[in-house]
């Protein structure tokens, strides 16, 4: 494994580059983090990606000894797959299919409903997109039952998945004023935020508040 080539291609404001960070942080593998400066931070473009990504053309990508793997819950089954030390999925078939049902969920479901929400839907449908963002997130809450994390004691792929609303889109509600998650809406989503964001090896891969509000502010004022 000392030998392997890992590399990381992604951008230091996305969500979706932390997730693999993080899984690979949970294994312990060592790999280099490779960032174009032309790489647009929300928009994830990048002429080297073409090669890597032809399909989405978008980051995280995920090198492995010269092959690219692309799309970050992908990335992180390879992962957890390629690497046995520290599972991210559960081993259970029935629990295994349930963390990619949730994480598929929050993907295909909450985030385009939040991203929305939170500033990137006309003024007027944004109450809308707040009503169904917060149908997501409660159910979404269903989903921890009585756990610490989605994967129970530890942090697992829903977890990791769900990294956007635990961080990023607390530091949106800051910079908008839209109330998404709270502790009073959401009193158990929100303590397992909490729970998420001050795990050690999770803080090691979130990137500076400051930055993320500098450029949540910039985008809208445009």
């Amino acid at each position: 494994m000392a030998e392997e080539e890992v590399k990381v291609f992604g951008a230091w404001a996305s969500p979706f580059t932390r997730r693999v960070e993080l899984a690979l942080k949970i294994k312990g593998v060592q790999y280099e983090d490779i960032e174009e400066e032309n790489i647009d931070v929300l928009k994830n473009i990048c002429p080297l990606l073409l090669n890597y990504n032809p399909v989405h053309k978008k980051v995280p990508v995920l090198l492995h000894n010269g092959k690219p793997i692309a799309e970050s819950l992908v990335i992180i089954e390879y992962i957890d797959e390629t690497w046995k030390v520290n599972p991210i999925l559960p081993e259970n078939p029935y629990e295994k299919a349930m963390a990619r049902f949730w994480a598929n969920f929050i993907d295909e479901k909450c985030l385009p409903a939040i991203w929305k929400a939170g500033m990137w839907s006309p003024e007027g449908e944004r109450e809308k997109a707040a009503e169904e963002a917060c149908g997501c997130l409660k159910t979404l809450e269903s989903a921890l039952g009585g756990n610490r994390f989605f994967g129970g004691d530890k942090v697992g792929l829903v977890d990791i998945a769900a990294n956007f609303i635990a961080y990023w889109l607390r530091i949106i509600q800051e910079v908008t004023g839209q109330e998404l998650l709270s502790a009073e809406k959401f009193p158990v989503l929100f303590k397992w935020a909490d729970e998420f964001v001050n795990c050690s090896i999770v803080k090691e891969t979130l990137p500076p508040k400051d930055k993320l509000v500098a450029l949540f502010e910039s985008r809208t004022s445009q």
